[in-house]
């Protein structure tokens, strides 16, 4: 979960590893270093806190190198403090090396190399990776490169590693396995990152190393071999993202930027895919496998977090339209209980950043048991794309905001044309019903622009609520998902604790909770459940707790009796979620500033869980 950069030519390396960490630091703020060759010197500068606490230590010494490597941290073993943040450096003072992953095993490694005389300054897995490479250096007195590649093969876990040697300054070598890595090409100069967004300004040519690759960048040229020391063909991709894409564009953070994106990001989504008009609908992803979820068993969705309430809202939607049987599981969970898998199930899996590592475990599982596996993820050339027998992209742009929003309504974008196209395959659908669908997806992101406009009446009824200190979040059908999301992206930002609930269960055990201290927000938007969400909310009001509502136009009788209200358009139910998400997004976003929260980098989190 951790940022890695590396650069090696002829420019000055820390202006661009410095840039590209503050590019990362959604994967990990807690400290942050650099290593820098200079005048025959293996200079490394580390800090605890944020990458600018690194510049602000790091601008008073000689900075000047053309190679160099950077890592900006998210805690797994040892704490945040100097002296666990990366690089490391070997005992022998002549390797450095960033990592991003767990190495399982390290424990025993770091008891043989204490018994070899070794000495660890820090608490973490990755000292001892590198002085483990350097023992086998050492001993074999074979080339550096060949040294990683045999420690590689005995440790167990995730890695991303960049090292580099004070005995070389020609060579930055780096390798992968379930931790991403990305090599850029330029001219007469490489470049490595965690992911594209540090490399663009810079090439549009990438190398996205697979799992159990090494990268050996030496005296100009770009080496890639596997572990078991067969040289592969480097395969060069395009990188198609924008620099402003990653810049907040005049925002005051990339969540409220990537709020206001959803019409864009959700239009993107369906752009060559849609066409309402002439009834049509493709995502060319899947159509090899159609017959597959046509005559699936089940259907198996493995997803963690705002991607698993994604997962939910598509159980609905597959569930009715394509009468197929669906599993949400928590990819977390999925492989720990020996699950039921068969050829005939296929299995979805979804991903923001395509590298959730627990997503990408499930999805090894599920392809062993001889299941067909798809993949909605939002990163080209990301893992999980890579692994699944098919999928289709979201095409949201980058998400930068660790609380992901955009990748929310853009996965429910996809998952629903997914449904929508077996549906009409299946003939679970009827011909008008599905082409009214195709109308009104197609006005889904001209409606999302709608609840835009709320922005200022929910700012107000923010500044009401900031200082409490839980919220419970309801909703019914379709919009039982969406309460979970809402009650997670107040949670993550503000640190208020919040729950989701189906408001059915209200009565079986939170309705104690209610009192005239609690904000209850409602998701009671005009559906079939209508009527029942009405008399929740009068058994909240009975019990003086104060109702926020989130509610169709027009709305009447919960305008009655809700403390206040927050009115969206109208759409078919099975889309609601897609609209009336995005007013909890604000709230949460507009209570958290208010409390003076870090809303891009919340504590404790990163944007890809690349660890398990």
């Amino acid at each position: 979960m951790c940022g890695i950069v590396g650069y090696i030519g002829k420019k000055e390396a820390y202006p661009i590893i410095v840039k590209g960490l503050q590019r990362l630091e959604y994967r990990g703020y807690d400290s942050a270093g650099v290593a820098l060759l200079n005048d025959n010197k293996l200079n490394v500068y580390k800090k605890k806190g944020k990458v600018a606490d690194l510049h602000d230590f790091a601008k008073e010494h000689d900075l000047k190198s053309t190679i160099g490597i950077g890592h900006t941290r998210w805690a797994t073993h040892g704490e945040p403090n100097d002296v666990n943040a990366h690089p490391h450096v070997s005992n022998g003072g002549k390797l450095a090396m960033i990592h991003n992953g767990i190495i399982e095993n390290y424990a025993s490694i770091k008891t043989d190399l204490t018994s070899k005389g070794y000495t660890f300054q820090s608490e973490t897995d990755s000292e001892v990776f590198i002085n483990f490479v350097e023992d086998i250096y050492l001993n074999t007195k074979v080339p550096l490169a060949e040294a990683v590649r045999l420690a590689l093969n005995k440790v167990v876990g995730a890695y991303a590693i960049a090292i580099m040697s004070l005995e070389d300054p020609n060579l930055l070598i780096a390798a992968r396995k379930g931790s991403p890595l990305v090599v850029g090409l330029g001219k007469d100069e490489f470049f490595l990152a965690s992911d594209a967004t540090p490399i663009i300004e810079y090439t549009n040519e990438v190398v996205y190393l697979d799992d159990q690759e090494i990268a050996i960048i030496k005296d100009g040229g770009l080496t890639i071999k596997n572990i078991e020391d067969v040289e592969m063909k480097p395969y060069v991709q395009t990188v198609d993202i924008e620099l402003e894409a990653i810049e907040k564009g005049g925002y005051d953070h990339f969540m409220i930027k990537e709020i206001f994106e959803q019409p864009k990001s959700v239009a993107d989504c369906l752009r060559g895919r849609l066409n309402a008009k002439n009834g049509h609908l493709h995502l060319g992803g899947i159509h090899d496998y159609a017959n597959k979820i046509v005559n699936a068993d089940r259907i198996v969705i493995l997803a963690c977090g705002t991607s698993w309430h994604a997962g939910l809202v598509a159980e609905y939607i597959f569930e009715e339209f394509c009468r197929i049987s669906v599993e949400v599981e928590y990819a977390s969970e999925f492989r720990y209980r020996n699950p039921i898998i068969g050829e005939n199930d296929v299995v979805i899996a979804i991903s923001q950043s395509g590298e959730t590592a627990d997503t990408l475990a499930a999805i090894d599982l599920a392809k062993s048991k001889g299941a067909t596996i798809f993949g909605v993820c939002n990163v080209v050339g990301s893992s999980i794309p890579r692994v699944t027998h098919a999928g289709s992209y979201t095409h949201a742009g980058p998400e930068i905001g660790v609380a992901s929003t955009k990748a929310f309504t853009a996965q429910i974008s996809v998952l629903t044309m997914m449904a929508l196209m077996i549906a009409q395959k299946k003939g679970t659908l009827s011909e008008s019903a599905y082409r009214s669908l195709l109308v009104e997806l197609e006005t889904i992101p001209e409606k999302i622009a709608k609840c835009l406009d709320l922005n200022p009446q929910i700012e107000i009824i923010s500044a009401k609520f900031k200082d409490a200190a839980n919220f419970l979040y309801l909703g019914r059908g379709y919009n039982f998902p969406v309460a979970l999301e809402g009650a997670l992206k107040l949670k993550e930002i503000s640190y208020i604790h919040a729950e989701g609930y189906p408001a059915a269960e209200m009565k079986h055990g939170p309705i104690a909770l209610i009192d005239e201290n609690m904000p209850v927000v409602f998701i009671g938007t005009k559906d079939s459940s209508y009527e029942k969400i009405v008399s929740n909310i009068q058994e909240v009001k009975a019990r003086k707790g104060e109702v926020i509502a989130i509610v169709t136009e027009g709305d009447t009788d919960i305008a009655e009796i809700a403390d206040h209200i927050i009115e969206v358009p109208h759409t078919h139910e099975a889309l609601m979620p897609l609209v009336s998400v995005i007013p909890l997004q604000l709230l949460s976003y507009h209570i958290a500033v208010m409390r003076g929260c870090n809303v891009d980098q919340p504590r404790n989190l990163a944007k890809s869980v690349t660890v398990e």
